[in-house]
């Protein structure tokens, strides 16, 4: 199986490597929830410039997941640097479900306290490239996201 993942945006294909050694039961969710089509059309719905861009929320306002279980945090030792893919959740460390963010930079900040499960290894340019807002008024799309063939 791959450990490589592509995410379409209206804006283009980003490639995401995954950590399966750092976050398994987080890798193993996302392909999940990608190759059942889960995340196909759901909005960026929180996309902060310097920060990062949000994603994963079926209701696209932030407060929504899949109708799978939360996972159990695995905080690991991944610096949070641009590129970085981790979880987003709640205030429980194991509040994470299928939202997850893409850090434009340095967000060392949040080192050990979400879990990293991925980077991207090509085509940041289009992540930079999504529309910006709590939600944004025009919001970037997610085309497609699927385990790489």
């Amino acid at each position: 199986m791959s450990d490589k993942l592509i995410l379409t945006l209206d804006t283009g294909d980003v490639t995401i490597e995954t950590f399966p050694d750092k976050a398994p039961d987080h890798v193993a969710r996302i392909k999940e929830l990608a190759d059942e089509g889960f995340y196909d059309g759901i909005p960026l719905h929180r996309v902060i410039d310097g920060f990062m861009a949000q994603m994963g929320c079926p209701r696209g306002d932030g407060t929504g997941g899949s109708d799978k279980p939360n996972l159990k945090a695995e905080f690991n030792d991944v610096n949070h640097s641009r590129g970085v893919c981790s979880m987003a959740r709640a205030q429980n460390p194991n509040s994470a479900n299928s939202q997850f963010f893409i850090v434009f930079d340095d967000a060392s900040f949040l080192d050990g306290q979400y879990t990293a499960w991925g980077k991207v290894v090509d085509g940041m340019e289009h992540v930079d490239a999504a529309e910006r807002g709590e939600p944004p008024a025009n919001p970037t799309k997610i085309v497609k996201f699927r385990t790489a063939a």
